[in-house]
């Protein structure tokens, strides 16, 4: 009988979960942040001009505390060129959720600084499980948070779903 009881209550709970699941519009707008760490090679190739690559890994946090792209893990990878301490950069973002679905971006039109500033745009490329066949695209503005190449970054993706 014990067993019987555990089991209908975890039935329950699992039927409760899906029932209060909220599914994805097929359209919107996903506001968010990221706490990243910037690991890389920075070359110089002539007086004030640097060139890169690098990598940033961090944690994607929704703006409303609860959602898509809530509590997971996120990384990019970059190029860049650096003159007179300004840059340009271009490279593709993987932003999960903690349930591990995807939405995967490329940018190509950033702007940034050495110390980890700068500004540009995400555009939406594909995704995994809720997000697969997703487009659009957003803005995604960073500042230094740190003296060890710490930064973070605030973004916003509008999205379709097919």
């Amino acid at each position: 009988m014990r067993t019987t009881t555990t089991a209908l209550a975890a039935a329950l709970i699992a039927l409760a979960g899906v029932a209060s699941a909220e599914p994805m519009p097929r359209t919107g707008s996903i506001s968010f942040h990221t706490g990243w760490h910037f690991t890389g090679e920075v070359i110089p190739v002539a007086e004030k001009t640097m060139m890169g690559h690098g990598r940033v890994a961090g944690v994607t946090f929704n703006d409303r505390a609860s959602g898509p792209l809530h509590l997971g893990p996120a990384n990019c990878f970059d190029t860049f060129v650096i003159i007179d301490g300004r840059g340009r950069n271009k490279g593709a973002c993987t932003f999960s959720d903690a349930d591990g679905d995807r939405i995967f971006t490329e940018f190509d039109d950033g702007n940034f600084t050495f110390e980890g500033g700068g500004s540009g745009t995400n555009r939406i490329t594909g995704g995994t499980g809720k997000y697969a066949g997703a487009s659009g695209g957003g803005p995604w503005k960073c500042k230094a948070a740190g003296t060890n190449a710490e930064f973070q970054c605030a973004q916003r993706l509008d999205y379709r779903l097919p």
